[in-house]
């Protein structure tokens, strides 16, 4: 299994943006800098920062050619871990604090301005855990929200780096409190106490020669209160000397948390694009994986589980690391990933060489498909499926190669009608085979018209032609196994040879005779309407909705066992009304079971106006 962790290794051709992005960091040369990194859900933002920061620690080893004043100091800040137990923005404030602490833990020269940031970022806290905290700081006026604010923060400033203690809050302890971090001498005024805070931050970071660096991610999966917070945080620390942010959020999340935060002031698109772009200096967006891109995350993903295996050894894995990325650097050129390329990786193992032909012909498929549309994430959690089927078989008894699992999943992901239309085929009497799923296979290879109920389109041809093809085959394994996107049920549903015998002289009926009636009497109405279920589905995919003759096994049946009606009823409301033709409604309009579909039907916009008119025609005559 892939787990959903983000990673520095690159399987998606981030690395030349990564170099970009740190490149960029670098020559800012200590000026702040801010940089947005945008893209949806499971575009591989995560990840991209990760490189990111890899690169930023390489350039701060002892031994880099970076000058000594102007070492990175890498944080990474998830708001999303701190909400509902805590600010993200007194959470940021706390993080650089612990990290300026640490960085100065040996240097008593600059102690005095360790514990004055301390001091500063505890009233600001203290400021935003109480609104009140600040007024009743400044006028001496007794508040019990200012007692239950202390309360909150006494665990925040008792360490031994931070010499301000808090105390026991009660009515006489408050002023001992506000002392600690309010001086006599010092008014309270939120904004000279802002500038002060950032004063004395640009001040110990120049002291410390170091450019800290600040990785904001997950901020897309926040409440819009604890993004909007967390970019205020930015705010306050941004365009500091010596300060750089990083931001990982999809743009179109982050307008609407904007939107939620300002409800009700009639806020445009714009004025929430404009918020973002004020704190983001440069966008960088996470690129769109391409064909080339897509094949190589599969083929390196497919690769990754065969060297854990140690079915591919770890030399070779490595050595595709390696030449994929440079691929995909000169596709540019026209260098493509295509098949060649793909065995020339694995040798002449035909098990590997089945799986980049997989790769092969998957990526162009969850490329194409708007259901998943190249999602890195969306990708690995399809493999991550099929692998789990794979996993389920062996104990069931159950032998299916992974291109089977893989073909059938992509259906079933990709076009769930179709997959649940051909689901519905399958039962023990077909020994789990769908001709029509066969027939549709060979008019792909033809290149000839697809049969109903698949869609004529590029996306349905080319899985058909994926190999392997399994119009032949029995697929009640594969749709055991996809129990978790449906529920399947393959028995013989109790019929009995008698049954089994009228089923298959309905599905060639053209009219009723002796030998039909007589074998229905025999079975009982039970059965008879067994039989006639299974028969009309086995028909389904032939049936035009044109001729008198394909309704036979309906009438024939209701007309030994009237009581049966209801359900030739709702095997008739299955009809695909855009096709139904004029021609079968006075047969049907003499059948007592078939009035009420009839009726419905005359009301619905989908049925052609002369099979309307048809019905019209017949009730103004009863």
């Amino acid at each position: 299994m892939w787990h959903d962790n983000e990673t520095a290794i690159d399987y998606l051709n981030f690395g030349v943006v990564a170099d970009a992005c740190a490149s960029m960091l670098k020559r800012a040369d200590g000026a702040p800098i801010s940089i947005g990194v945008s893209g949806g859900w499971g575009a591989g933002k995560s990840s991209l920062i990760k490189m990111v920061a890899a690169r930023l620690h390489t350039l701060s080893e002892p031994d880099s050619s970076e000058k000594p004043d102007n070492t990175f100091v890498v944080l990474t800040f998830n708001p999303w871990l701190y909400q509902d137990f805590e600010s993200a923005r007194s959470a940021l404030l706390q993080i650089v604090g612990d990290e300026i602490v640490r960085l100065a833990k040996e240097n008593e020269t600059i102690a005095d301005k360790v514990d004055e940031l301390w001091r500063r970022i505890n009233l600001l806290r203290i400021a935003q855990l109480s609104g009140e905290a600040a007024l009743t700081l400044t006028t001496g006026i007794p508040a019990g929200a200012l007692g239950k604010t202390f309360n909150s923060i006494v665990n925040l400033v008792s360490s031994d780096a931070r010499k301000t203690q808090a105390v026991e809050v009660d009515a006489e302890g408050i002023a001992a409190a506000a002392t600690g971090l309010l001086r006599p001498s010092e008014p309270f005024s939120m904004p000279a106490h802002i500038q002060a805070f950032r004063d004395t931050l640009e001040s110990l970071l120049d002291d410390l020669k170091v450019t800290l660096v600040i990785f904001v991610d997950d901020l897309d999966r926040c409440l819009p209160q604890t993004a909007i917070s967390t970019l205020e945080s930015i705010r306050l620390l941004l365009f500091i000397p010596r300060s750089a942010f990083v931001v990982a959020a999809d743009n179109d999340f982050i307008k609407a948390a904007v939107k939620v935060h300002f409800d009700g002031a009639g806020i445009s698109s714009d004025v929430a694009t404009n918020y973002f772009d004020k704190l983001i200096q440069v966008p960088l967006h996470v690129p769109r994986l391409g064909l080339n891109e897509a094949k190589a995350y599969l083929a390196l993903l497919l690769l990754e589980r065969e060297a854990k295996a140690g079915t591919f050894t770890k030399e070779q894995f490595e050595s595709a690391l390696k030449l994929i990325p440079e691929r995909l650097r000169n596709s540019w050129r026209g260098d493509t990933i295509n098949q060649e390329f793909l065995y020339e990786l694995v040798g002449t193992d035909e098990t590997l060489r089945s799986l980049m032909d997989l790769a092969e012909g998957l990526a162009s498929l969850l490329h194409r498909s708007s259901a998943v549309n190249a999602n890195p994430r969306l990708m690995k959690r399809f493999l991550n499926t099929v692998y789990l089927r794979e996993a389920l078989s062996a104990p069931q008894g159950i032998k299916l190669d992974i291109a089977a699992l893989a073909k059938w999943h992509l259906i079933e992901r990709c076009d769930e009608t179709l997959a649940e239309a051909l689901a519905g085929q399958v039962h023990s009497d077909n020994d789990g085979r769908v001709e029509v799923l066969a027939e549709a296979e060979s008019a792909a290879a033809s290149q000839t018209r697809l049969p109903e109920p698949f869609k004529d389109n590029p996306f349905t041809r080319q899985w058909l032609d994926l190999p392997p093809a399994l119009g032949t085959e029995d697929l009640r394994p594969l749709l055991h196994l996809s129990r978790d996107s449906g529920t399947r049920d393959f028995g013989d549903d109790n019929m009995t040879p008698d049954s089994r015998k009228l089923r298959d002289a309905l599905k060639t009926a053209t009219s009723g005779h002796k030998s039909l009636t007589e074998l229905m009497n025999k079975i009982g109405p039970d059965q008879t309407e067994l039989a006639m279920s299974k028969a009309w589905l086995s028909c389904s995919t032939s049936r035009n909705w044109k001729r008198n003759d394909e309704i036979v096994m309906l009438i024939e049946c209701c007309k030994v066992f009237p009581e049966i009606g209801k359900k030739a009823a709702s095997l008739l409301e299955q009809a695909p009304l855009k096709q139904v033709g004029p021609g079968i409604i006075p047969t049907l309009g003499a059948q007592p079971w078939a009035h009420e579909v009839l009726d419905r039907w005359k009301d619905l916009n989908e049925l052609p106006k002369t099979t309307k008119n048809a019905i019209v025609n017949l009730k103004a005559k009863r």
